[in-house]
């Protein structure tokens, strides 16, 4: 599997709408709020998790990662309206982690309310290129997985000025398209529900 590392530097940019969500995509569960600190435990699943759990899903979702290197996040803003943002995923010993400068909107965000959702990125509406989408909590990163994740790029700031969160995963799916046939297949991924896969046409 891939590693997602590579010298990069921190996307920074701030946008202010959620993005709409595909066809076939399913309805996340509801996620309790609280503070980062409440989340932060090692026992709840992660990138490892599904890639035991559904490891198809995993290497395509690793793939268009890989892919793209940039990713969208949606946050939650302190009076509860959406916040989207372009962050740079890396792998580290089987977790998923993204950074932020630690003034970020998105840092912010997500140390008061920990619930996130990520999509990979689509650069035409034609590409044909497959969608990774997570939700789940977010956790700080501890310094011994911080410092794991080889060409990360806040790896040049200290802690106090770059902030790294850990995305823990309550569901994964990955939509494939198979455009020269009008098919799209759905993989999904839970630890209450498993791994499923289903297909259908489209338009």
């Amino acid at each position: 599997m891939p590693s997602l590392a590579g010298d990069q530097s921190p996307a920074q940019s701030e946008g202010s709408a959620v993005t709409g969500e595909g066809p076939g995509d399913p309805s996340p569960p509801e996620l309790a709020g609280g503070s980062v600190a409440e989340v932060a435990d090692a026992a709840l699943p992660g990138w490892r998790d599904v890639e035991l759990g559904a490891p198809e899903l995993a290497r395509l979702g690793m793939a268009r990662l890989n892919s793209a290197r940039v990713a969208l996040l949606g946050t939650l803003r302190a009076d509860g309206s959406p916040r989207i943002s372009p962050i740079e995923p890396f792998l580290a010993e089987g977790q998923l982690l993204i950074g932020a400068m630690a003034w970020t909107g998105k840092a912010s965000d997500l140390r008061r309310d920990p619930r996130y959702v990520l999509h990979s990125a689509v650069t035409s509406p034609d590409s044909g290129e497959g969608e990774l989408k997570l939700n789940g909590p977010a956790a700080e990163t501890s310094p011994d997985l911080r410092a794991g994740a080889a060409g990360a790029w806040w790896q040049a700031w200290p802690p106090d000025k770059a902030a790294v969160f850990t995305l823990h995963i309550r569901q994964a799916v990955f939509v494939d398209w198979d455009i020269n046939h009008g098919l799209m297949t759905v993989h999904r991924w839970s630890p209450a529900s498993g791994y499923t896969v289903t297909s259908h046409p489209y338009p």
